[in-house]
């Protein structure tokens, strides 16, 4: 049994662990409004770039006669016989089940679908050191042709392989680096070493409004339409757990109303006027459809960061909360012990005095 000097020591240990927790939520209740800022200010761009596709559309002859599809390459449809997962994890922990939730959900797109071979590119830390435990990495060998020019050849081992990855990428996101990731897709899905790509993130409107979702990013179906093919909604329980730590630190509920913002995105570059572009219309649509694929990365990133900081200030709430359970469990202990001590020792005084 533990005597007071123990227990003291413990609810002291404990003290300094609730400050730690606590300041741990305020620090991500801080960067979860930026997180949100930024993901609303990357929205308009997006809708903007949207409505210009769709007006270059109805401008030019991009579309097969004999299939009726546009013939851009990224919107020609295949056998999925190659596909790319790009899983968006965090960078940290501390964040409750977020990342857990993640590789839960990757995990199991990969087994309903063995038939595949899937190429994994794990964007965040947490994601790349769990793939890369379960999966083996891709093989290259550089091969020399006749002409002697050198090339990287992939030689597959396994249905499943993690061929990339991107650490810290989340931590100071930039458009720069994603719209790379984003050409190095195109570029792969253009020369069928891919028949499709897919993305799973953590969707985020609000501290109470998210979801895990997978979302094909690759082939194109249609403009401006988000193509999920699944989704795992919260349960009850835990928008009540996010609500209630985000009414502590002062987060608003309720998603910010943009509504007038996208619809004056939507009117953008649709009027029904002879616009007169500088370059040629083929070329322009060509040039911005990589921006288009770079820009619904960027959306599902900084979405997935705000949620992981969502999950981080619930968890530390949470731990924070549980601190204090067991400071108030510990001191009600350590008082019953020293009530104990001085019992004996009262009972011990009255014995010896009573024998003499």
């Amino acid at each position: 049994m533990a005597n007071v000097l123990d227990l003291r020591r413990r609810i002291r240990s404990v003290k300094n662990t609730r400050q730690i927790t606590k300041a741990m939520k305020m620090v991500s209740a801080a960067k979860l409004r930026r997180a949100q800022e930024r993901a609303l200010a990357a929205r308009p761009y997006a809708r903007m770039i949207t409505s210009v596709l769709q007006s270059l559309i109805g401008r030019i002859d991009i579309f097969d006669p004999e299939t009726g599809n546009l013939r851009h390459p990224l919107f020609a449809t295949r056998p999925e016989k190659r596909v790319l997962l790009i899983l968006i994890s965090g960078d940290k922990g501390f964040a409750g089940a977020f990342n857990a939730n993640i590789l839960k959900t990757a995990y199991q797109f990969i087994e309903a679908n063995p038939d595949k071979e899937i190429d994994i590119e794990a964007v965040g830390r947490k994601g790349r050191d769990q793939m890369r435990r379960r999966y083996p990495a891709a093989v290259y060998t550089e091969q020399t042709d006749a002409d002697g020019n050198s090339r990287m050849v992939r030689e597959r081992k396994a249905p499943v392989e993690v061929t990339g990855d991107h650490p810290g990428m989340l931590l100071k996101l930039e458009a720069g680096r994603v719209f790379e990731l984003a050409q190095e897709i195109i570029g792969r899905y253009i020369h069928q070493e891919i028949d499709a790509a897919y993305i799973v993130y953590n969707e985020f409107k609000s501290v109470i409004q998210q979801r895990l979702v997978v979302e094909r990013l690759l082939p194109l179906i249609e403009l401006g339409r988000q193509q999920i093919t699944g989704a795992v909604e919260p349960t009850m329980a835990e928008r009540e757990r996010a609500a209630e730590a985000a009414i502590s630190a002062g987060i608003e509920l309720e998603p910010v109303d943009t509504r007038e913002a996208d619809e004056e995105a939507r009117k953008f570059g649709t009027a029904q006027v002879d616009y007169i572009y500088e370059q040629p219309s083929e070329e322009l649509f060509a040039g911005l459809i990589p921006q288009y694929v770079s820009s619904i990365l960027y959306h599902a990133m900084t979405e997935s960061v705000a949620a992981e900081h969502a999950a981080r200030m619930t968890a530390m709430d949470s731990a924070t909360n549980n601190a204090s359970d067991m400071i108030d469990a510990l001191t009600l202990h350590m008082n019953r012990v020293r009530q104990a001590a001085i019992t004996k020792e009262i009972i011990e005084i009255v014995s010896g005095a009573a024998a003499l």
